[in-house]
């Protein structure tokens, strides 16, 4: 028997509340929580239309990049004109300058609408060769000083429209803005409209896009990522030799080793600041060091390299302390305890399963560093660059290149709609860069992973 029955005192009553009935109380939590799981619902949604209106703001205006306005007619490589001695000598087949390559191609195209009877009316022999890009004279020379055994044949060729005609074929010129163009006319749209009915003007898919170097503002049709990619990858290349062994080594030694004082908190300290430092500082400080004082060439794929390297280094070292610290210590427990030493027990247990989520870090640091503009810039990466770098053991990385970020950058920068165009197919590039970044770090953390 209890003491509250024995002294006789009152039983407490039951509440008269169930927990299964709600009361306000309840009623005002619940209704706290729903609210909280609907903001969340809303954010997520936000957030997804907001990507979703960018990809397609990107992706409807940079498609049309891999598609290029081109004409295909028949050329005769007249020897009279482009080899008068008849010895197919170098030196005398590149006296023949573009202008004469450009007189016949207008004169080749002329003839070949004449025999198409396509009417030309209203235009006169140089507008009708405006349609040809400026490229184009440019193209043919080279094809004949590699091959001159061209010389005195007659082949179909495909040459690049101008960009107003590559612009009509994709909606971007109209007969209302070429009355106020003084770079085409409506002439010469209405005859881009005859050449396309009898096939001899098409929209095809461009691979110059990937291949070609940058052109002038005189020829955005012949412009092309081939500089900007062979450089980002030059840089990403030498990026990852130097920072994945400084920034693995520097974490295991603060991590494992280094003791813990006064001097190892404040390098700690200065890595996390150097995390936080705006990308453009470091643009500067490696144009003092690398340029102006080492005198390394200005818009170099190396000095593009050092500089995203030092900038790259200390979100490496965090990310690769964090996967060390992540290891159980019982790991390292064991080790010891069987009679490992520190070095056997960090290099033969705790890095191997360190080793996805450093990889990880290190490939998503090396794809963030990837779209890095501003420090590239200072450097002088945004220069015009026309040739393409040597090959890697050529001293390729030690020649003038652009990368893909700054490329963008460049063809947002010019007046002409057709650069507006190819910076969001440059954008769509970039975007292909990173995906397949962020892809491998997955790929390699599932094939790493171990389970303790």
């Amino acid at each position: 028997m209890s003491d509250i029955i024995a002294t006789g005192a009152a039983v407490p009553a039951r509440p008269k509340n169930s927990i299964l009935v709600e009361d306000k109380l309840m009623k005002k939590r619940n209704a706290a929580e729903a609210r909280f799981k609907a903001y969340g619902i809303a954010a997520i949604a936000i957030s997804l239309a907001t990507l979703a209106i960018m990809l397609w703001t990107i992706f409807s205006d940079g498609v049309s990049a891999f598609r290029q306005a081109t004409l295909t007619f028949p050329v005769t490589l007249d020897a009279a004109k482009l080899d008068p001695q008849g010895a197919r000598n170098p030196a005398d087949l590149v006296k023949v300058t573009t202008v004469g390559y450009g007189t016949l191609l207008t004169t080749a195209f002329r003839a070949h609408l004449q025999e198409k009877g396509v009417s030309t009316e209203g235009l006169d022999d140089k507008a009708v060769g405006d349609m040809i890009s400026k490229a184009a004279p440019a193209q043919l020379r080279d094809s004949v000083l590699a091959n001159p055994s061209l010389i005195g044949t007659t082949k179909d060729i495909s040459v690049y429209a101008t960009g107003r005609i590559d612009g009509f074929l994709k909606g971007r010129v109209t007969m209302q803005t070429a009355e106020r163009d003084a770079n085409v006319s409506p002439e010469q749209l209405q005859l881009a409209d005859r050449l396309r009915e009898a096939g001899i003007l098409k929209l095809q898919f461009n691979s110059g896009f990937l291949t070609n170097t940058d052109a002038s503002d005189q020829r955005p049709e012949a412009s092309g990522l081939g500089v900007a990619i062979i450089g980002s990858l030059y840089m990403m290349a030498l990026v990852a030799l130097m920072v994945l062994p400084v920034g693995v080594a520097a974490s295991i030694y603060l991590e494992e080793f280094a003791p813990k004082n006064r001097f190892t908190d404040l390098i700690e300290v200065n890595i996390s600041n150097l995390a936080a430092v705006p990308s453009i500082v470091f643009g500067i400080l490696g144009l003092a060091i690398f340029i102006n004082f080492a005198g390394l060439p200005q818009s170099s794929s190396l000095v593009g390299a050092l500089v995203i390297t030092l900038m790259t280094l200390p979100t490496i070292i965090i990310a690769t302390r964090a996967a060390l610290r992540a290891v159980p210590p019982s790991i390292r427990d064991a080790a010891l305890g069987v009679g490992a030493s520190k070095m056997q027990t960090v290099f033969h247990h705790v890095l191997p399963l360190a080793a996805p989520g450093i990889l990880t870090g290190t490939i998503l640091g090396l794809a963030s560093a990837l779209g890095e503009t501003a420090p590239l810039l200072l450097i002088g990466m945004v220069a015009f660059v026309a040739n393409y770098p040597a090959g890697p053991l050529e001293g390729g990385v030690m020649d003038p290149a652009t990368a893909l970020p700054v490329q963008v950058y460049s063809w947002a920068a010019r007046s002409d709609p057709a650069f507006i165009e190819r910076s969001s197919g440059a954008i769509i590039v970039l975007l292909f860069f990173l995906v397949v970044m962020n892809a491998i770090a997955i790929l390699l953390r599932r094939r790493f992973e171990r389970r303790w």
